[in-house]
């Protein structure tokens, strides 16, 4: 009789793919990495204040992207968390180096954070998408985490002069979590390029997540994105992201290319 070969567990650490880190974040350390993160923290009067924690969903396009946008490249690189959500990051990861990141569907991420950050009552800044949508999200997250505060919320259409005063807002109010989404200037790289002024916890974005929360926009069912097919459930609602397949092919040339010339 063939005895099956029992998996080695996976552990937390962060390895690098193509020269992008990707973070391994096994689900059941999850609140533990967040918990580290959040509470290994200086107090507000310290003369060593540290700056926030950048959380980065990173997909494979956001990886090529890091490999030539130096913006974008140094927002990655010295985010604290930087978890795959694309099966081809895990594929590549496991050819290149052995090791298989934990993936996360982006809903299910927020769910089981906003859950971690309820369970010890911490607060969350919500940020960007419209008022209406903003509101509903709002009164969504209080039914579903009761314990959860949210200390303030703010859509993505303020005036370019009133930036300074919301980041000062965010700043006081020091949120644990503060989830930026759709509208905002500068879109992610918002967070970057004000991540010096911002709150001192954990920093998110994700493009369209209050539309989702909101019961706006749709989002795959976790079989389709358990087999890696999301794409196609995105190129319905924009054709234009089938020329992304060039994109992939050049993914796949270059993990060869790495595995052939033993590339770290």
């Amino acid at each position: 009789m063939a005895f099956k070969k029992e998996q080695a567990p996976v552990k937390r650490g962060r390895i690098s793919l193509l020269r992008v880190p990707l973070d391994i974040v096994p689900s059941e350390e999850l609140s533990d990495t967040v918990c580290d993160l959040l509470l290994n923290q200086p107090s507000p009067d310290s003369e060593n204040k540290k700056q926030g924690h950048d959380v980065i969903l990173l997909s494979l396009w956001d990886l090529l992207r890091a490999r030539r946008s130096g913006e974008y490249r140094d927002y990655v690189y010295h985010a604290s968390m930087v978890v795959p959500i694309s099966k081809s990051l895990v594929s590549g990861a496991r050819f290149l180096t052995g090791k298989i990141p934990v993936r996360y569907m982006p809903f299910y991420f927020f769910i089981d954070l906003l859950s971690i950050l309820e369970s010890r009552e911490f607060t969350v800044y919500l940020l960007g998408g419209k008022e209406k949508v903003l509101k509903r999200v709002e009164n969504n997250i209080h039914q579903t985490f009761p314990r959860l505060r949210i200390v303030g919320r703010c859509k993505a259409s303020f005036r370019k002069q009133d930036e300074s005063a919301i980041v000062e807002t965010i700043r006081k109010t020091d949120p644990h979590l503060l989830i930026v989404g759709g509208g905002i200037r500068g879109g992610e790289l918002w967070i970057a390029r004000n991540g010096a002024k911002l709150n001192r916890g954990l920093r998110i974005w994700c493009s369209d997540l209050f539309d989702v929360f909101a019961e706006k926009r749709g989002r795959p069912v976790q079989k389709v994105f358990n087999l890696g097919l999301e794409a196609f459930y995105y190129f319905f609602r924009n054709p234009l992201r089938f020329f992304r397949i060039f994109s992939y092919f050049r993914y796949k040339f270059l993990l060869l290319i790495y595995r052939i010339m033993n590339i770290d």
